[in-house]
């Protein structure tokens, strides 16, 4: 079983609390046995997927398969496309330079609804929407990259793993995929080891 669900904003990607005022998985009617297959912190939101199926983990998060993952990122004021072109060629975050990767500003921005709590607005900063596309998931990757250009992260959201996207799957539900949409999620990763 390989399920898609749209993680709010405030849900940790697990079962069990940590001690935080963070809601769990628990809460959301998944069947018993399955887990998600990586992660999102609770304050990012979007396209997290979860299975029973063990090899699956295996073959999606190992650095060999590296796949895809598309990001939409709410940041502070409008980068320059030199800004872009530094996330693009990778920046240093953590003592490692991250992966060169695709970055773009959206156009046209999206209309994504409204997070609960809102995100911090400033009347004299603008902001928009810019595009990642990835293959490595390093911890608070997206945040730590904007932040490290000067355009600090104000909402994040998966949007896409492999070929298959969120789409308008509300947040906090689920869905189980079908064949072609499992597909789209590994084409490129499950090949013979």
């Amino acid at each position: 079983m390989l399920l898609a669900f749209h993680k709010p904003f405030g849900v940790l990607s697990q079962f069990t609390g940590d001690g935080s005022p963070n809601r769990t998985l628990a809460e959301f009617g998944f069947a018993k046995n399955v887990y998600p297959i990586g992660r999102l912190d609770a304050d990012s939101e979007g396209l997290l997927l979860l299975s029973d199926e063990p090899e699956l983990n295996a073959r999606l998060l190992h650095p060999r398969h590296a796949h895809d993952r598309e990001y939409w990122a709410q940041v502070e004021k409008i980068p320059a496309p030199a800004a872009l072109q530094q996330l693009a060629a990778g920046v240093m975050i953590q003592g490692r330079k991250t992966l060169p990767c695709r970055v773009w500003l959206l156009d046209p921005q999206p209309q994504i609804a409204p997070r609960d709590p809102p995100i911090r607005y400033r009347k004299s900063v603008p902001d928009c929407w810019i595009g990642l596309e990835l293959v490595e998931g390093k911890n608070r990757q997206v945040r730590r990259m904007t932040a490290s250009i000067g355009h600090p992260t104000l909402r994040l959201l998966r949007v896409r793993i492999g070929r298959f996207w969120l789409g308008d799957l509300p947040a906090g539900q689920w869905r189980e995929l079908d064949g072609a949409a499992r597909f789209r999620v590994f084409e490129n990763v499950i090949r013979p080891i």
